[in-house]
């Protein structure tokens, strides 16, 4: 069956296609566990994921295609909105409470993004636009669990506030095609969509803090590889100076936030 290249991703960039009515990806070591979280969340009756069928012999998973529109850089304005932001957080919940009842015990996960504090609730941890499906302007799925880990539920909508608030400092925030915004009050909506409680929303500012420092240890360890093709890809996405410049920014803007959620 032909396959045709399907847009967005970083890692796997050009490497994701969809054959007919599925999509074959690259596998990783821990592909099988999240075939088995995404047939349980699937059986606990939340549809917002798609279903794996197996993983081929030339090593790709194949999972069943979804239709609708998945936004890449530099954004639509539409996958911009407050609405679009609000239902990416209502379906994250609705995975989260679906995922309550999975025991990720015995399974292994990729922890380069995971909650550094761990947790019991496997989650996505890389809800950006490229990885959400939508129709008419609503989140209807999240793609790409490449790394999903368990971890607590506010760091997962720490990693969704970093992406897509986006908890970025000016120069990249235009970069990367995102236009200015009242970013306080994108982070707001995110905890009110959602259902985060006076608790959680102190938790989801530390989080915040933990997610800021995940990724950049991940950045920095790419760079240390050495290897030309993905410090290539790093300076592609504005180098390791990003990660500076994005701590000062939200270092600088913390307290506004801070209202935002009281």
């Amino acid at each position: 069956m032909a396959e045709e290249e399907l847009e967005g991703g970083i890692a796997n960039a050009g490497k994701v296609v969809r054959a007919g009515p599925h999509v074959l990806r690259p596998s990783s070591p821990h592909s099988r566990s999240v075939h088995a979280f995404l047939r349980a969340v699937k059986a606990a009756g939340f549809d917002g994921v798609p279903m794996p069928v197996g993983i081929d012999q030339d090593g790709r998973e194949r999972l069943v295609f979804i239709e609708g529109e998945v936004p890449v850089a530099p954004y639509p304005d539409w996958s911009q909105t407050d609405t679009a932001l609000a239902s990416i957080a209502r379906l994250l919940r609705g995975l989260h409470d679906a995922a309550r009842g999975f025991d990720a015990q015995g399974l292994t996960w990729n922890d380069s993004l995971a909650d550094p504090v761990g947790g019991t609730l496997v989650c996505h941890n890389d809800i950006e636009l490229s990885n959400v499906v939508f129709r008419d302007g609503i989140a209807v799925a999240l793609l790409d669990f490449e790394f999903a880990a368990p971890g607590r539920p506010f760091y997962d909508l720490a990693q969704l506030a970093r992406l897509c608030v986006p908890i970025e400092d000016d120069f990249d925030q235009a970069r990367i095609g995102w236009q200015p915004a009242d970013r306080p009050a994108r982070l707001r909506l995110i905890a009110d969509a959602y259902g985060l409680d006076r608790a959680g929303r102190t938790e989801l500012l530390t989080a915040i803090d933990d997610a800021l420092t995940q990724i950049e240890a991940a950045a920095r360890r790419t760079l240390n590889t050495g290897d030309p093709n993905t410090v290539a890809l790093l300076n592609h996405h504005g180098g390791i100076e990003k990660y500076t410049r994005r701590r000062h920014w939200w270092t600088t803007h913390h307290n506004q936030f801070a209202a935002a959620l009281s």
